[in-house]
């Protein structure tokens, strides 16, 4: 799960990290009020969205009176914003950030990851901020540092402080960056966050250490136990695919294909889609519906599905250990008759109770295209679309 930058610095300023003075606002009245409260002579305006690069978007001004912001208030809101990371569909614009704007002598990149290979806790930071990590690496990959963290004894001071001199910052501000880097890890711990990046973490003509931006993504499946966090969360930056299937418990992951995919198992699902690919179509999502399948969880999977009206055929491929074949089939025929499948459907069931499962969808009467290997339900998934193409031209 992803929250707005203001959410991030707002859970960073609890851990002793510094920000500049800011306040939320929904309407260019309330910008120019903000930025009144802030006090000062400039102040950026922000677009608050789950994405990156707003800048480059137009998502980002700088403004030295109340008209600017008003007039920058005024473009933002309503707007989607469409950046690298956004995708065409871009991100609706709904809340702004007023911000200070600070004398910054300098940028520097800072991010925390969970390296799931190390099964650490692992710090990037460099030299090079207000650029993409990505470009970093390209450009400057030795302005990199990278600090794994042991989690028996978690971050020490003394990394804290390898790091600050290997960035090469003034003595006078060692000490903040040692705070700065040790309420980051804090905060990343303790919340389950999966990632957390200040980019640019700038120090300021008069010797500030400031998180400028700050993004923050935290593991899904430890929400439960940060209500806190979960209260956070923005569904309207999310693609409504993957709000209403993680809305009733399902894996799902919206893709730009017209094959829609109903499988167990993210190892199977990736399986599958690459064999759509192979067979010459494009997959529409990632879709795993878990070890327990009953017969209501394939009916809200065919709604998931179906909530994506660019797919034209749907691919159903289970292979049953905890799950039952019946089961699926179960479901199968329920979603036909209760949700309605208005597009060509495969099936392929392999495993515990595989073949009264094919009776079921024989005996069923629908109109259900039954596969017995992969390759095959891929190949007849494609041949189903390509026909519904074909009609349609």
């Amino acid at each position: 799960m992803d929250i707005h930058e203001y959410q991030a610095k707002e859970i960073l300023a609890r851990y002793n990290v510094e920000v500049p003075r800011g306040g939320l606002a929904y309407s260019p009245e309330q910008a120019a009020y903000r930025a009144s409260e802030i006090g000062g002579s400039r102040w950026v305006v922000k677009a608050q969205i789950h994405s990156g690069a707003r800048g480059k978007a137009g998502g980002i001004r700088l403004c030295a009176n109340d008209k600017e912001i008003s007039e920058a208030a005024e473009f933002m809101l309503g707007r989607k914003l469409v950046t690298a990371q956004t995708g065409p569909r871009g991100k609706l614009v709904s809340r702004l950030y007023v911000e200070e704007a600070m004398d910054i002598q300098r940028e520097i990149y800072l991010g925390f990851v969970l390296d799931r290979k190390e099964e650490r806790v692992m710090i990037v930071a460099s030299g090079s901020g207000g650029m993409e990590i990505e470009e970093i690496a390209e450009r400057e990959p030795d302005s990199i540092i990278r600090a794994v963290v042991d989690p028996g004894t978690g971050m020490m001071e003394f990394q804290a402080r390898e790091i600050a001199f290997g960035l090469g910052l003034d003595n006078a501000i060692i000490g903040k960056a040692v705070q700065t880097l040790m309420g980051c890890y804090r905060a990343f711990r303790e919340l389950d966050a999966s990632m957390l990046e200040i980019n640019p973490l700038v120090v300021t003509r008069d010797g500030r250490l400031l998180a400028l931006d700050a993004k923050m993504s935290f593991d899904d499946n430890a929400l439960f136990r940060r209500p806190q966090i979960s209260e956070l969360r923005d569904k309207s930056q999310e693609d409504p695919r993957e709000t209403f299937a993680s809305d009733r418990g399902l894996s799902y992951v919206g893709l730009d294909g017209r094959i829609g995919c109903i499988i167990n198992g993210a190892g199977l699902a990736m399986a599958t889609m690459d064999m759509i690919k192979i067979a010459g179509g494009e997959p529409a999502n990632f879709l795993d519906i878990g070890g327990g399948a009953s017969p209501e969880r394939v009916a809200k999977s065919f709604r998931a599905v179906l909530g994506d009206k660019n797919v034209e055929t749907i691919l159903v491929n289970i292979f049953a250990g905890i799950n039952r074949c019946d089961w699926v089939a179960e479901g199968v025929v329920k979603a036909i008759r209760e949700v309605g499948v208005p597009v060509p459907l495969v099936v392929r069931l392999a495993g515990t109770n595989v073949e009264e499962g094919r009776r079921i969808l024989a005996e069923s009467g629908e109109q259900i295209i039954v596969a017995e290997t992969l390759a095959e339900a891929a190949e007849k998934a494609v041949a189903a679309w390509k026909s519904v193409t074909r009609a349609a031209a």
